[in-house]
């Protein structure tokens, strides 16, 4: 054995799998055994990790996996010697009152369970909700501190780490567990489960860096990573010095076994590309989405990988049109599953055109997916036949039919969808995509049962206008260079499934609905600075500093998007599960408005 160095901690940044005790207790076990080659100080894991973050409603519907982390938790301790483990776990609340359990962290050494912390703060917002199921505990500042080898940890979980008086504006709670624990420690450990998303990493960056310096005091965080259906964790552990400076960095979405010594140089992996010139930036719409786009794709990636292996799938099929939103798909999941284990359908109907049909094609050869082109117009002829059947006989009963409606193009895109559906059911292991947009689900510009129809939704919460630039991003960043065709890139979104009839083209959504560039602004706009259509009529949208835009018009789009976003809410409760990447998102994980509601959007 090594001698003893007393200076090393061991920041075990690792994937659990919610609910899955057995799996999780092993890998536990096995890192810790590692530690203990090392002769370590201390390994630390993320928050809750033998549960698995988030836990949800397992706990309530099936509490017996609590008896099972106490039981995980025995054998754990039975294999511990000098280096100290912490881990956490969910603890039964044995008083009279409160929620049922503790979100809790054991403190073991030596075959024996020294010490039990709790959490203090419990997040209740956004994709959180620990409070449906934890009680909160007050702060017992000198059981939240673990001595080794004569230095003193402060410990505080996840959350009790963000409520410091001076770095926010607003705070949730009224009180501040590190304002106790942090002047009686050497270093503070945070083991957490932090969900990456848009600007959150300038946020958890300056929060750090200022506790740190204002406390004199070494910071360390040790985040979980992988991904759980809505939530991609980048992991990112890290170290701050008594003076806020960064001086340790795990890597990003994977685990890592990080080694670490508190007292030396330490490694910094890097920050996804561009990102860390961001760490300062002001609170801003902006459509250069260059600094977030490799943390974009490295997330949607980790995120299809999880809900593929965690799910046990191995296969996904998409519907290839030739447009923006299904190549980013593609790609995505090429990257993701492996080329082979993806297969592309070009499903074209008498109005899709000859170019989006070769673009699908040449798209498919670069990726080198499966393909097959399978024509729908028959299909759709069938069902529409069919149809006009029904509805004459259904005016008997039910009067009042619309003059124009939008059967039609639902057929074909439900019929494209029926072939999705059908290839998963009979392959085993495959799943279809849904390959909608945030911008579009906003707008209710998809296909209930059609395009938003799969088993999950890889880009259901990024923006039109932040597709293309990760477009071009991945053309330019991926091994194969420039494999999505430029005559995609260049291609004006449009469904092809109806004929705009001032142009006797098929209709372009932008025609449907707005520009882009106008429709995404308004989005960031609602989600991060909760505007009215009237406080957004007096403010100078990015749109307007390029093209004329007068104000009637302005109202008019602004008009448009609210009453559609209106009649969108039932759709946002169908679309499946896919990964949140923006700062807020209308994911039903996180964003909760009864669709049942009547606003009024102009004050």
């Amino acid at each position: 054995m090594k001698n003893r160095n007393s200076n090393i901690i061991v920041m075990a940044q690792l994937n659990p799998i919610s609910g899955d005790v057995e799996y999780n207790k092993n890998k536990a076990i096995e890192n810790i055994k590692k530690a203990n080659e090392i002769n370590a100080d201390l390994i630390v894991f993320p928050e809750l990790f033998l549960l698995g973050y988030p836990i949800g409603d397992i706990l309530t519907r099936y509490p017996y996996v609590v008896k099972q982390a106490e039981v995980a938790l025995q054998e754990i301790k039975n294999i511990t010697t000098n280096t100290g483990v912490l881990i956490g776990f969910a603890e039964n609340n044995k008083e009279k009152f409160g929620k049922p359990y503790y979100n809790s962290v054991a403190f073991i050494q030596n075959k024996e369970i020294k010490k039990i912390i709790r959490k203090s703060l419990l997040a209740n917002y956004c994709e959180h909700n620990d409070y449906r199921y934890f009680e909160p505990s007050a702060i017992n500042k000198n059981n939240r501190i673990i001595e080794l080898n004569g230095i003193k940890y402060g410990i505080v979980i996840c959350e009790d780490a963000w409520n410091d008086f001076d770095f926010f504006e607003k705070n949730l709670y009224s009180i501040d567990p590190i304002k106790e624990i942090a002047p009686i420690s050497d270093i503070l450990i945070c083991p957490a489960s932090s969900c990456t998303r848009a600007k959150k990493e300038q946020l958890k960056h300056n929060m750090m860096r200022h506790t740190a310096k204002k406390y004199g005091v070494k910071y360390i965080y040790v985040n979980q990573t992988g991904a759980n259906d809505e939530l991609v964790y980048d992991g990112y552990s890290r170290m701050y010095d008594e003076k806020g400076e960064l001086c340790a960095m795990a890597k990003g979405f994977e685990e890592d076994f990080y080694i670490l010594n508190p007292n030396s140089k330490n490694i910094i992996n890097p920050l996804p590309i561009g990102l860390e010139l961001t760490l300062n930036s002001q609170k801003e719409f902006s459509l250069d989405h260059g600094p977030d786009l490799e943390r974009t794709y490295r997330a949607i990636i980790l995120a299809i990988k999880e809900y593929f292996k965690k799910n046990n799938f191995k296969r996904a099929v998409l519907g290839l049109s030739g447009g923006l939103d299904s190549t980013i798909c593609a790609v995505l999941l090429a990257d993701a599953l492996g080329s082979e284990n993806v297969l592309g359908i070009s499903m074209p109907s008498k109005l899709t055109s000859p170019e989006s049909k070769n673009d699908a094609k040449e798209l498919a050869l670069n990726l080198k997916i499966s393909f097959m082109e399978i024509p729908i117009k028959d299909m759709h002829d069938t069902i529409s036949n069919k149809f006009e059947q029904i509805f004459k006989e259904a005016e008997t009963s039910f009067k009042k039919r619309y003059n124009q409606s939008f059967t039609q193009d639902n057929i074909q895109a439900r019929s494209r969808a029926m072939i999705l559906w059908g290839i998963a059911n009979e392959f085993e292991s495959t799943i279809p995509i849904a390959t909608s947009d945030k911008s579009e689900l906003y707008m209710g510009y998809a296909t209930i049962n059609g395009d938003m129809s799969g088993g999950y939704a890889p880009i259901s919460d990024v923006v039109k206008t932040k597709l293309f630039a990760l477009a071009r991003w991945m053309n330019e960043n991926r091994p194969q260079k420039n494999a999505i065709p430029e005559s995609i890139i260049k291609k004006p979104p449009g469904a092809e499934l109806a004929i705009d009839p001032k142009t006797g083209k098929t209709l372009l959504a932008e025609d449907a609905l707005m520009p882009y560039e106008f429709l995404d602004e308004v989005i960031w706009r609602i989600e991060n600075l909760n505007q009215s259509i009237d406080n957004m009529m007096k403010c100078k949208f990015l749109y307007e500093k390029k093209n004329i835009l007068d104000e009637k018009t302005k109202l008019q789009w602004l008009n448009k998007f609210h009453k559609r976003l209106n009649t969108a809410l039932y759709k946002w409760y169908i679309v499946p599960p896919g990964p949140i990447i923006d700062g807020r998102s209308i994911n039903k994980i996180e964003f909760k408005q009864p669709i049942i509601s009547n606003i009024n959007y102009s004050k």
